[in-house]
């Protein structure tokens, strides 16, 4: 079960996914989707990445201690620094977002150097971390200083970018070669809901939003519909996502946690974009954005079949699904990819609407394909 300080460091990220949300409606509101893609995806994972390294580590040392709450505090104050950074991040400017990394970083290695001295049994893998740690954010220093003096001009940015973040990603696998912490399963599994429900938090932002305009400005069906449909969406992708396995099934399977843990990337990030594209789409349906209705029915679609698509492959290893199982995410997304193609007769907020009801169609077959084969089970 969470602790109370884990959920008070959870709090420090809704700032912080609120951050990269809002910028990302931005760009997309002012025309520069594609340019705001992968300033957004290169935040978020900071941010992901933070988060994981904290949630992994407390599943296997907690202490719960004076000096464990003190280090999980100082990293609180990183990520809020890391939030503070996030606009100009958006703009090409780190240095924020990379201080903010630093302070979470450096605490989390004396984190795991404080594990390495009091677990003997498995000290390697935590200096092994440590030392992973340590390297990669110099690397990380190395990579801002390099393009705060030119010396990585534009296009040399994210190849640099895309080869630090997948050293990040061997660490673990590289530290617990030998020897693997002791996390736990459902713990991991509840931590993982706990932050899904701080995103979809940004979906329901943006609905409620939706309700807060339409009681200021006048009642307007389009805002009325995108408010109604966003909150729709919100109840149709939790229960698909609440439909899944946890603790049972990582508990049955660790050998697939990487996969388990590192596919829910996609996931956040897919649902964290899903918030800023119905910020838009109120923005639009409210008439404050000029937008065309196909690029905001895109601004929706597209992060809720990423998130169809990527719910299934992250599951899929872990249980057996039945042919509707197979399908019914997948045959949901590219539905849900061709509804903006309508979005010039239907409006943008027909399209909201259309990507909503395509979403309740595949979670309501979904539910219905479980229980049959739950009864088949049985029988």
């Amino acid at each position: 079960m969470s602790s109370r300080l884990e959920l008070l460091f959870d709090l420090t990220f809704v700032v912080a996914v609120a951050s990269a949300v809002r910028e990302l409606a931005h760009t997309i509101e002012a025309g520069h989707a594609s340019s705001g893609v992968l300033p957004f995806l290169e935040v978020f994972f900071t941010i992901w990445w933070a988060w994981m390294n904290f949630t992994w580590f407390a599943s296997s040392y907690d202490t719960d201690d004076v000096a464990y709450r003190v280090m999980t505090m100082l990293q609180m104050a990183g990520v809020l620094i890391l939030a503070a950074g996030v606009p100009a991040a958006a703009e090409g400017d780190f240095r924020t977002v990379t201080l903010g990394y630093l302070v979470m970083r450096v605490t989390l290695v004396a984190q795991w150097v404080r594990a390495a001295i009091e677990d003997p049994v498995r000290r390697r893998t935590a200096l092994r971390y440590a030392v992973g740690i340590s390297v990669l954010q110099a690397g990380w220093l190395v990579w801002l200083w390099s393009a705060e003096a030119g010396v990585l001009s534009g296009g040399g940015l994210l190849p640099g970018f895309v080869v630090l973040a997948a050293f990040e990603l061997a660490v673990p696998p590289w530290a617990e070669r030998r020897n693997r912490t002791t996390w736990h399963p459902h713990h991991i599994a509840e931590r993982y809901n706990l932050f899904t429900v701080i995103l979809f938090g940004e979906t329901l932002f943006a609905a409620s939003t939706g309700v807060a305009t339409v009681v200021r400005d006048g009642w307007t069906s389009s805002l009325s519909v995108v408010a109604g449909s966003g909150l729709v969406l919100m109840f149709a992708l939790w229960w698909l996502y609440s439909l899944e396995p946890g603790g049972e099934a990582l508990a049955a399977l660790r050998h697939r946690s990487y996969q388990w843990g590192y596919g829910h990337f996609g996931l956040f990030a897919a649902l964290a974009a899903l918030g800023a594209g119905l910020e838009v789409a109120v923005s639009q349906s409210g008439h404050h954005a000029e937008i065309p209705a196909t690029t905001v029915g895109y601004a929706v679609a597209i992060p809720v079949a990423g998130f169809l698509v990527l719910l299934w492959a992250v599951h899929a290893p872990f249980i057996r699904r039945s042919v509707a199982g197979h399908i019914g995410p997948l045959l949901g997304a590219v539905a849900v990819v061709l509804v903006p193609q309508a979005a010039p007769v239907v409006g943008s907020a027909g399209a909201v609407a259309l990507i909503a009801a395509v979403c309740v169609v595949v979670t309501a077959l979904t539910v219905v394909s479980r229980q049959r084969r739950a009864v088949e089970l049985r029988s």
